[in-house]
This record gives C-alpha cells, sequence and structure tokens, in this order.
C-alpha cells in the first residue's frame, strides 16, 4: 500500500505540472527585474561563441543542466530515456528524479546503469530526497543511488514547505543537516543541495557549505509551487486551503541567486526555479550561477520523445549564444561581466 501510494502521488504530481501550470507557478522568478545592455558592435562571430562549461570533470557543450522532474511514476522509465539521450546529444547535465520509489520497491523505472549506457559522457547526478538520508540507512541509500545510475554526484533535495502541506508528508525535520555532513563525509562522490522551489536563504547556504556540501542549486520561487501541487491534489478542503496559502511563498529565483553569490565567493552554484528561456539562463550566469537548471518547461517535451527534449534544448542554447552575442561575450566568462541593469541600478 505504501508503494501504491507513492506511485500515485508521483502521477499526481506529474499531471499537475504538465496539465494545470497555473497551478503551478504563482510568482515571478525576480530576473524580469533585469536587464542586460545591449551591444550594437559585437564584434563577434555568432557560430564562433564558446558556451563550453565543466561539472565535476566532465565536459559540457553548454551551462545547462536537465533538472530532476520525476521519480517514481511508471511512464518515468521513457522520461528518463528521453532525457538521458537528448544530454548526451547536446552535452548536457542531467540530474534523476527522486530515486526513493525505486529503492524502496521492486521496481526501477527507468533508474538504472541503462542511463549511463544512454549517457556514458555527460555529468549524471542521483537524487535523493533529505528525509531518505534519516537514521542507520541513510548512507546506504545515498550510496545505492549512486551506484544504481554510476552517478557523478548526489542531488539531496530539500522540501520542507512540502512535506508540511503534503498528507502523509515528513513532519519531523530535526537533524537533517546532521545527516547531510554525515552523508557528504562518507560519500564517494561530490554531494549537491538544491531547494525544491522555495529558495536557499544564505543562512542555509552557510550552514551546508560548513557541512561539506559542494554545489548548491537555489532552486527558487518562479518556478513549480509544489504548495500549489500539493493544494491540487488535496483530499479535503482544510488541506487545500492550508497549502494554496503558501503558493507564492519561498525566495525568488535570482533574489536567492544573488544572495548566495555574495555570501559564498567561491561555492559553485546551480540556479533553477521557472527559468523560461536562454535570456534567463543568461542573467542567471551573469549573477553569478554556474551552472543553470530546467525542469518543468521540458517535462511537455521529456514525456513526447528524445527528439522532442532535443529541439526544446536547442532553442534554449540559441537564445543563450544570442544573448552572448548581443552583449558582446565571446564566452560565458566575457557574459559574466556584460553590464547588466536593475531597477535599482546596474550589477
Amino acid at each position: 500500500m505504501k508503494d501504491a501510494n507513492l506511485i500515485q502521488r508521483k502521477n499526481d504530481h506529474l499531471d499537475i505540472v504538465l496539465k494545470r501550470p497555473a497551478a503551478a507557478a504563482r510568482c515571478g522568478t525576480g530576473f524580469e527585474r533585469w536587464r542586460f545592455e545591449h551591444c550594437a558592435l559585437p564584434e563577434l562571430d555568432l557560430d564562433a561563441i564558446d558556451l563550453s562549461a565543466s561539472l565535476f570533470g566532465r565536459s559540457l557543450r553548454a551551462p545547462l543542466l536537465i533538472s530532476s522532474m520525476t521519480g517514481g511514476a511508471s511512464r518515468a522509465r521513457d522520461i528518463n530515456r528521453h532525457l538521458a539521450e537528448a544530454a548526451q546529444t547536446l552535452g548536457l547535465a542531467m540530474g534523476v528524479g527522486s530515486q526513493r520509489v525505486a529503492l524502496e520497491s521492486d521496481g526501477d523505472w527507468g533508474l538504472t546503469r541503462e542511463l549511463r549506457e544512454l549517457a556514458p559522457d555527460i555529468p549524471l547526478l542521483a537524487n535523493l530526497g533529505a528525509a531518505q538520508l534519516r537514521g542507520a540507512r541513510g548512507l546506504e541509500y545515498a550510496q545505492r543511488a549512486v551506484e544504481m545510475v554510476e552517478a557523478d554526484a548526489l542531488i539531496v533535495h530539500l522540501n520542507p514547505l512540502q512535506e508540511a502541506v503534503q498528507q502523509g508528508g515528513d513532519r519531523d525535520w530535526r537533524g537533517v543537516l546532521e545527516d547531510i555532513q554525515r552523508v557528504a563525509a562518507a560519500l564517494p562522490v561530490p554531494l549537491v543541495v538544491k531547494e525544491v522551489g522555495a529558495g536557499l536563504s544564505p543562512a542555509v547556504g552557510r550552514a551546508l557549505a560548513a557541512a561539506g556540501v559542494a554545489m548548491l542549486d537555489v532552486a527558487g520561487a518562479g518556478g513549480t509551487s509544489w504548495a500549489a501541487v500539493e493544494g491540487e491534489r488535496a483530499a479535503s478542503a482544510h488541506d487545500r486551503a492550508v497549502a494554496m496559502a503558501f503558493a507564492e511563498w519561498g525566495i525568488p529565483t535570482a533574489d536567492a541567486l544573488c544572495a548566495l553569490r555574495e555570501l559564498l565567493p567561491s561555492m559553485p552554484l546551480i540556479a533553477s526555479g521557472g527559468i523560461r528561456d536562454g535570456i534567463d539562463a543568461a542573467k542567471a550566469l551573469r549573477l553569478g550561477a554556474d551552472l543553470v537548471g530546467q525542469a518543468a518547461a521540458v517535462l511537455g517535451s521529456a514525456t513526447t520523445s528524445t527528439a522532442a527534449v532535443v529541439a526544446h534544448f536547442r532553442v534554449v542554447i540559441e537564445q543563450l549564444r544570442v544573448a552572448c552575442f548581443c552583449t558582446g561575450s565571446a564566452n560565458l566568462a566575457a557574459l559574466r561581466r556584460a553590464p547588466l541593469h536593475a531597477s535599482g541600478g546596474a550589477a
């Protein structure tokens, strides 16, 4: 029954994000407040602009991460295959969805070494919720998650708001930081910590850095609101009212990114949470991100085919390339120095 409930929850999540996007995104990311200064004389060859990056010792052809987006649903097998094949084709990083159901049930839902076979050259990131690190089995779960997909790193996702408004959610979060520190010290691959749509604050970022976390994903407000998603699937008017009150809760992605970059100048950062296109990606890179993640924006393509995912990201990559061109940036290092203006001044 527990497995069936988990699987149904994952299916509900996919259906809501795919079919009722208005219920999943309720506030701005903060990127709308920023605008690049246009360069009318770029003195560049557009096709020669270098978007290459790297992550955990592997090369990327563009600084993009296909963010974790699905876990236990049976259709996840096709979704994961489409994403892995697209990531390999384009030279992008990929984070798999939560592996909890695959670890706790008889089904693997496509989360196997087959993903590494489909994408042998890309950074592949395993994924577990913070609650799965609790107790004596936490490190075992983390190690199994990494081994399951031959991952280059493990993402641990923080979702306290979602758990608080979810029926049967994990309500006791005491000791989670200690669990993260223990796993970070013992795991043979880097540990990445991300929020799932409400953002990481400077105080939490500082604590995670001190705990030995190798990379942070700000995953701010402005993309999928998991409180709103849980509100949509709530079984009672009471639960729905509690959840929907938090539909706009969180730190906007751009704000979280700027604050973390200022506080932790050397910490590798991923910007995700409502990244709409290559222009948002360019703004995120300029504001301090090392990598930019997209999930919900590509989920529809991921349910269709590998070709649809490739087509989606080719648009994003070309948008990012044009943004570099029109800021006079020959590469990502130059983009990070390009004039960018906010309503309150320049960055």
